[in-house]
């Protein structure tokens, strides 16, 4: 943290950080240093230790002892009232060492006091003795503050690790062990069937495995195969059309089990160090219980009708959205009761679907006051609308955002949108790239094949500390309903899609092997875990996007991870790479090893390198500076 810290006249100023935890107990104030000098700009690093909202205040002062060492540098070496300085110095350092307890070094003080009243010494040994190291570390750490002035206090939120950094794994339970004969549903997939998915996913080294909803699906004006009107009595519906006599958003479909089956699939889950995440969507079907029991909840039509969901051209003839003009208070009372129940069951974050259709201050309400109670809970914005509503509700609660990664996929795309999400942005919205969902699948993957499936896989997870990947990324399905759409051919929103995992890896066809190495990587270099870190450098290939995260490790040094990708899924692209030495922590003309960590391939590398990448072998290379390695070529 920093702060502007100044007064009037030379006298010297300085400055300290005083960290309340939740309860408002202070801790020890950490010194600020001047960043720059003659910039009056000043700063300090201080950590938290535990979740929840903690205050800080700067509190800035004149330095009476530091306004002395100056004058008195100057003055007696020059033999300019040598004898006054010396006196002033002493009293000085009397007054401070009486604010130095005597374990921590008060009679350190107290002998550079008797130095400087020593007559029978020279004036320049009275001096050095009150400049001694060890008298400066003393007074450092118990200085002599005067006129002290405190800043306001100022609010820190202080959050689990999750919220920054982790790898999500989406999946309907339903599709997992389900049947499905001549394109009609037999047999559905359960909590329990769903399970047995679980290995695979924390084997692939994902954190958080997330569940579309979960609940009862109404019937009425039910959604068949590809979003079609007209469905037959077996087609099961979208998970998004909550709520039917079988119970709302409390409730568990009944074709996937019970609450007692939700539960134990959580409990694996834990077994397999993942946590569940379970989506959220605040709407309603025809059928949902709300309907009769708060018909006030609901926006009527002028024929009295309620309105149902619509994002022209899409029509959700199925979903009724909220008001909230109505019953606020009710509403949100609700909400907080169905958030709790799911917390009581084991769910510790929530994607919250379409958050930009509600009010602001609701969710203000509602992620204060579950975030008061349970700092750990987790809300992520599934909220792709206008920036200002994006960076909006990152600044009054969500701990993570969906972002337009999906859709920036040129290097000059690239490079703008991560400068202005790990520039100002970085310090309320934490992106999470998800490569993919049930709702998007973009041309890029749609008309790249393979190779762009491994090239957005290898951004999203370096240059995203939380990245997501919905099932099927890694059996590379990209086929849309038809031409110039994004939705999903036989969406799984809205008929079972059962996937032969097994025969699909067997055939050398899945991209797991790609993303259990992508998730080790992450948790292997803490450079990956961040994102302000980033730092883009020059190709001279438009096709060919380079980047740098560099960070401090915690066994000392720093660990660098420098990434080149090929953004050409179809094309060989040949480059050479022109490095920012400094920000990698090197000279302009140092040379360097570095190891491929997708090909375990080792190269010295230096300022200016070739690099040839072929979407079918090669599309990146994700680059760790070593210390010491062999060296093996150039990469090409």
């Amino acid at each position: 943290m920093s702060a502007t810290v100044f007064r009037e006249g030379h006298d010297a100023v300085a400055a300290n950080v005083v960290l309340r935890d939740p309860s408002g107990r202070s801790g020890p104030w950490t010194p600020m240093r001047e960043l720059a000098p003659g910039t009056d700009r000043w700063g300090a690093e201080v950590t938290p230790t535990a979740e929840g909202r903690w205050t800080y205040t700067v509190e800035a002062w004149s330095d009476p002892v530091a306004t002395w060492r100056h004058a008195a540098g100057i003055k007696i070496p020059a033999g300019v009232d040598s004898e006054l300085m010396l006196t002033e110095g002493a009293l000085l350092h009397e007054r401070a060492a009486a604010g130095v307890p005597k374990k921590d070094g008060r009679a350190v003080v107290l002998e550079a006091v008797d130095a400087l009243r020593d007559e029978q010494r020279p004036a320049a040994a009275r001096l050095a003795a009150a400049l001694a190291p060890e008298v400066v570390a003393v007074l450092d750490r118990f200085p002599l503050r005067e006129l002290v002035t405190a800043s306001r206090p100022v609010p820190l939120l202080v959050e689990r690790r999750r919220a920054l950094f982790g790898s999500w794994y989406e999946f309907f339970p339903r599709s997992e062990g389900a049947v499905v004969e001549d394109g009609r549903p037999v047999r559905s997939g359960t909590l329990r069937t769903a399970a047995e998915r679980l290995p695979a996913v924390a084997a692939m080294g994902f954190d958080v495995v997330y569940l579309p909803p979960i609940h009862p699906i109404g019937t009425a004006f039910r959604k068949g195969p590809n979003n079609t009107l007209s469905a037959q009595p077996y087609d099961v519906g979208s998970p998004w059309a909550i709520g039917s006599k079988a119970g709302g958003h409390d409730a568990v479909h009944p074709d996937l089990g019970t609450l007692a089956d939700f539960d134990a699939f959580v409990a694996r889950a834990r077994e397999l160090r993942l946590e569940v995440a379970l989506d959220f969507a605040l709407q309603c079907s025809p059928d949902h219980p709300w309907v009769t029991a708060h018909p006030e909840w609901f926006t009527h039509r002028a024929d009295g009708t309620i309105a149902y969901a619509e994002n022209p051209p899409k029509k959700y003839q199925d979903i009724y959205p909220l008001a909230f003009d109505q019953d606020f208070k009710g509403l949100t009372r609700e909400t907080l009761r169905v958030l709790r129940h799911w917390m009581d069951h084991g769910v510790r974050i929530f994607r919250v679907d379409n958050p930009h259709t509600k009010p602001v201050v609701f969710w203000e309400k509602v992620i204060g006051e579950i975030n008061r109670t349970d700092p750990d809970v987790i809300f992520l914005a599934e909220a792709f609308t206008r920036p200002a509503m994006m960076h909006t509700l990152a600044q009054i609660g969500f701990q993570q955002s969906y972002t337009y990664f999906t859709w920036r996929n040129t290097k000059d795309e690239l490079i703008e949108y991560l400068g202005e999400l790990s520039g100002e942005a970085a310090s309320y919205m934490r992106p999470n790239f998800f490569v993919n969902t049930p709702d998007i699948l973009h041309a890029y993957l749609q008309h790249g094949g393979r190779p762009a499936f491994e090239a957005r896989a290898v951004l999203a997870a370096t240059l995203s500390p939380s990245w997501g990947v919905y099932a099927g990324f890694e059996l590379c399905e990209n086929t849309p309903v038809r031409e110039g759409s994004e939705e999903y051919l036989d969406s799984e929103k809205y008929q079972l899609r059962p996937r032969d995992w097994a025969r699909a890896e067997a055939e050398g066809r899945s991209l797991a092997p790609l993303l259990t190495t992508l998730n080790r990587l992450r948790r292997r270099h803490p450079a990956l875990q961040h994102l302000r870190n980033l730092r883009f450098h020059h190709a001279d290939n438009d096709a060919v996007i380079v980047y740098s995260k560099r960070t401090r490790a915690e066994s000392g040094g720093h660990d660098t991870v420098l990434v080149v990708v090929n953004l050409d899924p179809h094309h060989t692209r040949e480059a050479t790479v022109s490095l920012d030495m400094p920000e990698l922590g090197l000279g302009w003309h140092e040379s360097f090893p570095v190891r491929d960590e997708l090909t375990g391939e080792t190269y010295q590398w230096g300022r200016d390198n070739y690099v040839r990448l072929d979407p079918g072998t090669r599309p990146a290379h994700i680059l760790s500076l070593r210390p010491s390695s062999p060296i093996g070529g150039s990469p090409n």
